[in-house]
């Protein structure tokens, strides 16, 4: 298996509903199986970027939001062993039983510091007894267990193991990347099928759900058709009906990419709806994907797993808008100007949390990549020495990543204020 495959592969993952408080119910639940008595209390210490993007995020199954609801939901019936999908299965007693935990004032929230490092600490109490959970870098990578004052498990340098191994990525040029997923043996890839299956089904659900507003907005936009020969309207339908179905919490998982499920959305759905219309071989579809992928992951490694700006607009949708070019039989050259001209345009957006505006950042993100790939691949493009572009595409990427962080450091923290503030109000 090709290095990058292996990258891919191992980075798939599904998640139901959006991937913190996903990963906050594994992180609570996890401590829980450490202790025998019945959980009374929890404590969650999160990063800022942890802390935004459940703040107001649905919850699959429960009409209540955020971490405070997704720890009680931990704490009484998530199942750890489902990973992201641990919020799957829970009863109607066990949903009260969650709510009346945080009416109690059993959970207590707090935020540590403001980073793009995913930081997540779960101390569950019962009489005498705790554990703690801790997870670092990844959603799931739990790097530390301790119970009633023993440590269970902890992994050694886990944190920097894990950064040196993603990092791979860079490695390697646009134009390799572009080169492997022209050439990469198709079998070796055929497991990002399962990506389009699952977040098709996700997407189905938008359409169906009485919950859902933006999914039959665009849907009528599309000329009430979920395929039309519009590719850019296709696209958009199929890419926000399904990140609108897991921002409010609906039951289906998405297929994540880069710890993030509207990242996995962004960076396939509109290349589904590219080939939907226009015929596309499955085999090219397959390959669009494995560059989309790797141009997300490219970028995301330098702007760190949560920060400030929206990686699903930046990063999945320069990756999709690669993969977009590469479905239309472009260079990387031509990739090189889409890069440009997506730098130099939506690079800045912010990352408000996990909620209802990733859908309006999804319309937005799919509307930037069309018009840069059908402006660059008629040369027209923002020149290297304008703004933010490097001398390559590379310096490009990273230059993006760079504007989230260190860049925006300053935001989050602004973020996260205006946050606590309306929560102060409530």
């Amino acid at each position: 298996m090709h290095e990058l495959t292996k990258l891919i592969f191992d980075d798939m993952k599904p998640a139901l509903g959006v991937t913190e408080p996903g990963a906050i119910a594994f992180a609570v639940s996890t401590a829980r199986e450490h202790i025998k008595g019945h959980v009374e209390k929890v404590i969650l210490r999160l990063n800022s970027g942890m802390f935004k993007n459940a703040f107001t995020c649905g919850i699959p199954g429960i009409s209540e939001v955020g971490n405070y609801h997704a720890a009680a939901l931990g704490a009484v019936a998530a199942d750890p062993k489902k990973g992201l999908e641990c919020l799957d299965g829970i009863s109607e007693e066990e949903k009260a039983e969650a709510r009346k935990m945080v009416e109690d004032g059993r959970i207590k929230v707090e935020m540590t510091e403001v980073t793009s490092r995913i930081f997540i600490e779960a101390t569950v109490e019962a009489g005498d007894e705790t554990a703690t959970v801790t997870i670092r870098d990844s959603h799931t990578n739990i790097v530390k267990i301790a119970a009633n004052g023993a440590v269970v498990f902890e992994k050694e340098q886990a944190a920097d193991s894990d950064h040196e191994e993603a990092a791979l990525i860079h490695k390697y040029t646009l134009d390799e990347m572009h080169t492997y997923a022209k050439t990469v043996p198709i079998e070796e890839i055929a497991f990002v099928k399962d990506a389009y299956i699952m977040n098709w089904n996700l997407m189905q659900e938008g359409m169906e759900s009485p919950k859902t507003t933006y999914a039959r907005y665009l849907f009528a936009a599309n000329g009430n058709k979920l395929v039309s020969r519009d590719e850019q309207k296709t696209a958009s339908l199929f890419c926000n009906a399904a990140i609108e179905a897991r921002v409010l919490g609906l039951s289906k998982p998405a297929m994540s990419i880069t710890g993030s499920g509207a990242h996995g959305i962004i960076a396939t759905m509109p290349l589904y709806a590219a080939y939907k219309v226009n015929g596309y071989e499955e085999e090219a579809l397959y390959r669009a994907t494995a560059l989309s992928y790797l141009v997300c992951m490219y970028i995301k490694e330098y702007s760190g797993k949560l920060s400030a700006f929206c990686g699903c607009a930046i990063a999945a949708g320069t990756g999709m808008a690669c993969g977009l070019v590469l479905l239309r039989g472009g260079s990387t050259a031509d990739m090189e100007k889409t890069i440009n001209n997506m730098a130099c345009s939506i690079t800045g957006m912010i990352c408000d949390g996990g909620n209802q505006g990733c859908t309006m950042k999804g319309v937005v993100a799919v509307d930037a990549a069309f018009t840069s790939v059908n402006m660059a691949m008629q040369n027209v493009y923002i020149y290297n020495a304008h703004g933010i572009n490097g001398a390559t595409p590379e310096e490009t990427m990273r230059n993006m990543g760079l504007i989230a962080s260190p860049g925006m450091v300053g935001t989050e923290k602004t973020i996260v204020d205006i946050l606590n503030m309306k929560n102060e109000k409530l």
